[in-house]
C-alpha cells in the first residue's frame, strides 16, 4: 500500500533528522511524552516558562501545545510560543485535553485556535465536538462518547472533522476505536490499537508527541498526523500482545508501548497498518 511506504519514509526521516520538539504540556504525562519522543527518534524539550519559550521555539522543529493541566501562566506561554512558531513557520499541534469539561478549558482551547495557526489538532471525539460547537459529555478530561463505526453517525463525524479542518485550515485527527484524520479534503481512517490503551493515562498525549515528531521531520501535515496515529496504534497492539496476561497490566503496557515505538519496523507497519482512504 503506497501510503504505508510514505509513512515508513517519514519515520525514517524522524530518525535521521532527530527533530527538536518543544512541548508545553501537562505535568501528568510530561515524562511519557518525553520518552516516546526519544523512542521514535526525536529530541524533546519541555520548557514552559514565558521567559524562555520564544527562544526555545525558535530553535525547534515543531511545537506541541497540550492543555491537560492548565494555569494562567502556562496559557500565556502557550500563546506566546504558538505565535513565535508561526513567525518562524514552525508547525504547531494542539491537544485540547478535556475541552468541554469546563468553560475555562473550552475557552482556552478556542483562544489558542483563534490566535495561533495550527498544523494539526488532535483530540478525542468529545473534544473535537466541543471545538466544532456540539455539546459533548466528558468525565473529568476523559471522553464519554464514541462514534459507532457503522451507519450515519460515523459518516456525520467524518463530515464534522472535514468541516472543522476546512474552517481552520488545519489537519484534524480524531482518535478512538477508529481514528479519523483529514485536512478537509482528503480523509483517512485507521483501525489500529487496542481498547486497553484507554486504561493508560497519556496514550493520547503520547500520540500527539509522535505527530509532533513527524511534523518536525517532514512537510506534509496530513501524512504527519496519520503517521503518528498509526504508529501509536500499532505500538499499542504489539504492547498488548507482549503482555503476560496473568501478571502484566497497564503499567507494563505503557513501558511496552514505548519499547514498541523504539523498535517499530517497516515490516510491522506494512503488515499491521489498517488504513482506509475515503
Amino acid at each position: 500500500m503506497e501510503i504505508n511506504k510514505k509513512i515508513i519514509k517519514l519515520l525514517n526521516n524522524v530518525k535521521e533528522k532527530g527533530p527538536l520538539v518543544h512541548h508545553i504540556t501537562n505535568y501528568v504525562t510530561v515524562n511519557d511524552c518525553a520518552n516516546i519522543t526519544l523512542a521514535i527518534g526525536g529530541s524533546p524539550v519541555m520548557a514552559d516558562d514565558i521567559n524562555e519559550v520564544s527562544d526555545m521555539v525558535s530553535l525547534s522543529s515543531a511545537l506541541v501545545i497540550n492543555i491537560g493541566t492548565l494555569n494562567t501562566t502556562s496559557i500565556q506561554s502557550m500563546l506566546l510560543a504558538g505565535k513565535t512558531a508561526n513567525k518562524f513557520n514552525i508547525p504547531v499541534i494542539l491537544d485540547p485535553v478535556g475541552a468541554g469539561a469546563t468553560t475555562y478549558r473550552t475557552n482556552t482551547a478556542k483562544k489558542i485556535i483563534s490566535e495561533v495557526k495550527l498544523s494539526v489538532i488532535r483530540g478525542n471525539l468529545s473534544e473535537i465536538k466541543t471545538l466544532y460547537g456540539i455539546e459533548a459529555k466528558t468525565k473529568g478530561v476523559d471522553a464519554c462518547v464514541s462514534a459507532s463505526v457503522d451507519g450515519n453517525e460515523f459518516t456525520q463525524v467524518k463530515e464534522m472533522a472535514k468541516a472543522l479542518a476546512t474552517k481552520f485550515n488545519t489537519v484534524v485527527a480524531i482518535t478512538g476505536a477508529v481514528d479519523i484524520i483529514t485536512d478537509g479534503e482528503n480523509l483517512y481512517t485507521a483501525s489500529n490499537g487496542h481498547k486497553i490503551m484507554a486504561k493508560v493515562t497519556g496514550t493520547g498525549c503520547m500520540c500527539t508527541s509522535l505527530i509532533g515528531c513527524c511534523l518536525g521531520a517532514g512537510d506534509n501535515n496530513l501524512l504527519a498526523a496519520l503517521s503518528g496515529v498509526v504508529s501509536m496504534g500499532i505500538a499499542g497492539e504489539i504492547a498488548y500482545e507482549g503482555l503476560d496476561k496473568n501478571r502484566g497490566g497497564t503499567g507494563t503496557l505503557k513501558v511496552k508501548i514505548i519499547d514498541a515505538i523504539y523498535n517499530l519496523t517497516e515490516t510491522e507497519i506494512m503488515k499491521r497498518s489498517k488504513i482506509n482512504e475515503k
